[in-house]
Order: C-alpha cells, then sequence, then structure tokens
C-alpha cells in the first residue's frame, strides 16, 4: 500500500492520519472545508513537532512524515488514487452510507473501504456499495499514536483477502490487530460500555466520587485509565450514541445512564468541550 485517504479530521480522524503518516504512507486527510482542515493540521504538525522534540520519532520519520501528509477539502481528489480509505465521521449510520456510496463511485474498484466505527455493521454499511467483500471495519483506539490495538471487524461480505490486507496494513503500523467477526459493539466496546455506564451508575447513586471510582478501577482493577476518564477522552455524546445503539441492539443492559444524557444536554461532552465527569482548562 502507498496511498491512505482518511475522511473526518475530529480526533480520531487526525489521530488516524498521523498514524499512517509517521509510518511511512502517502496521507491525504479530507474534511468539509478548508477552515476546518486548517485547525486539523496545526493539531497534526503540534503532535509531530512534539514527539520528534521529545526522540520519540527520528529526523527521517519526522520529515517524510510532514511531506507524506497532505490536506484536501474535495472527496474526490483526496480518494481517487487512494489504495485504502479510512472513514472517521460521527457514529452515525446514515452519515456513513452516505459517504460510502459517495467512495464506491470515486475510488478504483480495487480500494478497500474502512470505517473506523466503534459499534456500527460493516455488513449493513458495505451493502450499500457494489463492492462489500473490501469494506470492513478497522476500529483504533485513542489516542491513535499510543494505543497499539486495532479491532478489524469482518461484514457478512468481506473477503479473506480484504481482512489478511487490513491486518498488512496495521503492522506497518505498528499496531496488533484481532480479528472479530461482526456483532454489535464487537469486543472492547461492549465490554468498555458496560464498564464505563456502571460507573456513572455508581457515580449518580452517591456509591463514590468520580475520582475514587476511576482510582479503585486503576489500582484495584489494573486499569491505565478510569471508565469515567476514559468516557471524557472519548466523549460523553459519542459514548451516548453508541451507547444508545447497543441499547437498541442489545438490549436493557445497555440502557444509557440518566446523568450521561444530563451530561450530554447540558453540553457537558467531556475533555473536548472543557467539562464531563471532571473540569479541565
Amino acid at each position: 500500500m502507498k496511498q491512505v485517504t482518511v475522511v473526518g479530521s475530529g480526533v480520531m480522524g487526525k489521530g488516524i492520519a498521523y498514524a499512517c503518516a509517521i509510518s511511512g504512507f502517502k496521507v491525504y486527510l479530507n474534511d468539509l472545508n478548508d477552515e476546518i482542515l486548517g485547525k486539523a493540521k496545526t493539531a497534526i504538525d503540534h503532535l509531530l513537532d512534539g514527539s520528534f522534540e521529545k526522540g520519540f520519532l527520528k529526523e527521517e520519520a519526522y520529515t517524510n512524515a510532514k511531506e507524506n501528509l497532505h490536506y484536501e477539502a474535495n472527496l474526490e481528489e483526496a480518494a481517487k488514487d487512494s489504495d485504502l480509505v479510512i472513514e472517521a465521521v460521527l457514529e452515525k449510520i446514515d452519515l456513513k452510507i452516505a459517504i460510502f456510496k459517495k467512495l464506491d463511485e470515486i475510488c478504483p474498484e480495487d480500494t478497500i473501504l474502512a470505517t473506523n466505527t466503534s459499534t456500527m455493521s460493516p455488513t449493513e454499511i458495505g451493502a450499500q456499495t457494489s463492492r462489500p467483500e473490501k469494506v470492513v471495519a478497522m476500529h483504533f483506539f485513542n489516542p491513535v499514536h499510543k494505543m497499539k490495538l486495532i479491532e478489524v471487524i469482518r461484514g457478512l461480505e468481506t473477503s479473506d483477502e480484504t481482512v489478511s490486507y487490513v491486518k498488512q496494513v496495521s503492522e506497518e503500523m505498528s499496531k496488533q490487530a484481532v480479528e472479530v467477526n461482526e456483532f454489535p459493539g464487537f469486543v472492547t466496546s461492549r465490554m468498555n460500555c458496560l464498564i464505563g455506564n456502571e460507573a456513572m451508575n455508581m457515580l449518580m447513586e452517591g456509591v463514590a466520587s468520580a475520582e475514587d471510582i476511576d482510582k479503585a478501577m486503576k489500582l484495584g482493577l489494573n486499569h491505565p485509565m478510569g471508565p469515567l476518564e476514559l468516557s471524557d477522552l472519548v466523549g460523553l455524546d459519542t459514548r451516548l450514541r453508541n451507547m444508545e445503539y447497543l441499547y437498541e441492539t442489545l438490549g436493557e443492559k445497555y440502557r444509557p445512564c440518566p446523568l450521561l444524557v444530563k451530561y450530554v444536554k447540558a453540553g457537558r461532552l467531556g475533555k473536548k468541550s472543557g467539562s464531563g465527569f471532571y473540569e479541565y482548562t
């Protein structure tokens, strides 16, 4: 593989573009307009500069990554020559399907189309294209430049060749892939959402403070980050959308905590908004 397009320059899209660029791939990052992409470029450059200054990136990798990154608001220009397109937009199935329909028309017939969804169906998305065998989910984790795992989720029609291809790409990005057969929530999101939702219920019930719930999980169960800290990092609006989807598809045990619903209505979305279960400056 030589060229990757990442659609969506939010937290995950920026991270995926960065990870692909430092791995030697030519990368096009696409979003709605140049203003959004300008902010994404500033953030990625800041991460690249910091990684180089701290010694995490050698000079050659740093220089190549800067040269490899391109920012393009026109989806056709961004995706027409790519070997792999990774969609990283909001967890809204209608939005994802609309993007994949466009990509199906734009991209060469051998281009792999991947969605960075944490819960949604690559089968449903792939069925809206003429190439369901080349549609797959690649679930990256936040922060992408630090997290080593990629869940590779096989849809009903996804071919063995496609799965093998994205596993190889994962290795070239210094990630480890696990193969998952499609089922709502896959592996990590099902577990993560349950743990996080129960932590929110305990906070709402007054069992313990947010700080002590997170400390108990980190020191008692050896989690690297507490479930409430992690929810703030992911974004409470994103977590709510995931919970609503899992509640719809898997039933009562995934009913979103009322406190989560209240926080999202209040605009307390976590780290990105400055407040969630914690306050951020």
